[in-house]
């Protein structure tokens, strides 16, 4: 690409994905018949609870153990534990927010151009391999920041792990 080609990619953070715990035994049967916005899983032995600002769905176990996923930042996903951790202090629990740790992001990016997998692969053999009767992306992945990159040959890119820095952007995300 020519200098005055150059075009700014938009890498969009899409799920942020948090766990904490409450320090205290949790009585799934009352989040259910109390709480608000709740679903019931006894088979699995756990609670869905949504919230709706900042949009996010919560799995509770008896445990205290609880995680979080649907945020779109650190700072979303801690204000959204923080939320459940307060509604289920008003249920009476005496729950501590502890613990608390971001333990995968998701990032997706679309490249303004079409990628050959086959030759992608090749030229980065060892971080990268293809198997398209697998699926149809190509796996790159980075250890030093224990990230994975799925590349698709349309050009978009989807970024998982718990630590992403992205080098044209002034800001890297370590969580």
């Amino acid at each position: 690409m020519e200098p005055e080609d150059d075009v700014a990619l938009d890498i969009i953070i899409t799920n942020v994905v948090c766990v904490f715990r409450t320090r205290c035994h949790l009585n799934l049967r009352k989040i259910a018949l109390e709480g608000s916005n709740v679903i019931y899983k006894r088979d699995f032995g756990k609670v869905l609870m949504k919230l709706r600002k900042p949009k996010i769905t919560a799995s509770i176990w008896s445990s205290g153990k609880i995680i979080c996923a649907g945020a779109t930042s650190e700072e979303e996903a801690k204000l959204g534990a923080r939320r459940l951790a307060r509604s289920l202090q008003k249920l009476g629990f005496k729950v501590k927010f502890t613990e608390f740790k971001v333990v995968n992001v998701l990032a997706v990016c679309t490249m303004p151009f079409q990628i050959r997998l086959p030759e992608f692969t090749k030229s980065n053999r060892p971080l990268a391999s293809y198997e398209p009767e697998l699926h149809p992306a190509a796996l790159y992945r980075i250890k030093d920041i224990k990230a994975t990159l799925q590349v698709f040959s349309t050009g978009s890119i989807t970024v998982t792990g718990k630590t992403i820095c992205f080098s044209n952007i002034s800001s890297c995300y370590f969580f």
